[in-house]
């Protein structure tokens, strides 16, 4: 939402690039939590895999901080490790 319409010519350049990255960040992002979803209800390799990647792409692109990354594959593989250790 836009609080203010932007007067200058660069000032309109950047709403449009904003607008933009927003987009791809938002898609990114959803990627993301649908793979992390998926990996914490499935509790499988592959799905542990795909959602490493998705998480490892955001971070990559900066769409989320790189601790933050490193923090969600962390509980993610304390998770299947724990889920492993109850099934055996």
């Amino acid at each position: 939402m836009v609080t203010s319409m932007p007067i200058t010519k660069s000032a309109k350049k950047a709403l449009r690039q904003n607008v933009t990255k927003k987009a791809a960040n938002d898609v990114r992002k959803k990627a993301m939590k649908d793979a992390v979803k998926t990996a914490k209800k499935e509790l499988s390799p592959a799905s542990l895999s795909l959602a490493y990647q998705k998480i490892d792409k955001a971070a990559k692109e900066n769409t989320i901080h790189k601790n933050r990354a490193a923090r969600l594959k962390s509980r993610l593989a304390h998770r299947i490790a724990k889920s492993k250790s109850a099934v055996s």
